[in-house]
């Protein structure tokens, strides 16, 4: 297993909040973390600035990217909000190191792998961190397994929404009216999707993912979620290299949180030296 200081990093640039390990009951769970990644790509996508989430309060929407998170705040502007987060994490309850794999060096070339009956395109060139999640949800772990009734896997990366797809703005269910658009009309608002993305392929995953510099090596890497999402309810898109969660127009926060919930489920973190 990687440096915990450096998963703990790795999760913190994928939260925009300080993730610090602590002994005791981890108050973030492995499903607390994909809830907000895709929360957070959700909610700005719909134009607000912050996201309010239980154990954490409130979270800033705005691009962190250049912010460092363990750095001192700067001298004349107070930090956004979401800086002054800290979210306490028990390395013992959150990981499961018997399950962790390095494809960092495994190349598959021709060799074709299914989960739940789709294609996995497996992570190889990256470090996969294994997330403590079986039996922790009801119905067993068939959902994690290998055969027909197990879930797809799924790659989710920070900036991951509508832009990726053209759509129509209403439900999937609906007769869709696709546009005939431009390239350069992926990151107009009318053409986004309502909902939460995510991909099978890591190389889309990639393009899109989170990268930070490690203040335990120096070195720069990418980081990007290992999930498995329920076939009943993602969405096929026109790209077949794009799912969406579907989150209908009325929904409140509460419901909102509770789709994601019941739709996407982690299991890895994958790093990636750059």
């Amino acid at each position: 297993m990687p440096d915990i200081r450096l998963c703990l990093e790795a999760i913190s640039a994928l939260l925009g909040c300080k993730a610090e390990s602590a002994s005791g009951t981890s108050q973030f769970t492995p499903q607390d973390l994909v809830n907000v990644v895709a929360l957070k790509e959700f909610y700005k996508q719909e134009g607000y600035k912050e996201l309010e989430y239980p154990s954490l309060g409130t979270l800033s929407l705005h691009d962190l990217d250049e912010q460092d998170l363990y750095s001192s705040p700067p001298a004349i502007e107070g930090p956004p909000e979401s800086l002054q987060v800290t979210v306490k994490i028990n390395p013992e309850d959150f990981f499961h190191p018997q399950y962790d794999y390095d494809f960092t060096n495994i190349k598959d070339g021709d060799r074709k792998f299914m989960r739940g009956n789709e294609l996995y395109v497996r992570p190889c060139g990256w470090n996969r961190v294994a997330l403590r999640v079986m039996q922790k949800y009801d119905g067993g772990d068939r959902w994690l397994g290998t055969g027909a009734d197990a879930w797809p896997v799924s790659y989710q990366g920070k900036n991951m929404d509508g832009s990726l797809i053209l759509t129509h703005s209403g439900n999937p269910d609906d007769q869709p009216k696709f546009l005939d658009v431009a390239a350069t009309a992926l990151r107009k608002v009318e053409t986004r999707g309502r909902g939460v993305y995510s991909t099978p392929d890591i190389r889309i995953a990639a393009t899109y993912c989170k990268r930070f510099k490690s203040k335990v090596d120096g070195k720069t890497y990418q980081v990007v979620l290992q999930n498995r999402i329920n076939p009943e309810k993602r969405q096929n898109c026109q790209r077949p290299d794009v799912w969406l969660v579907y989150i209908p127009e009325d929904s409140n926060d509460v419901k909102t949180r509770a789709i994601v919930q019941e739709s996407i489920r982690p299991y890895g973190l994958l790093l990636k030296q750059v």
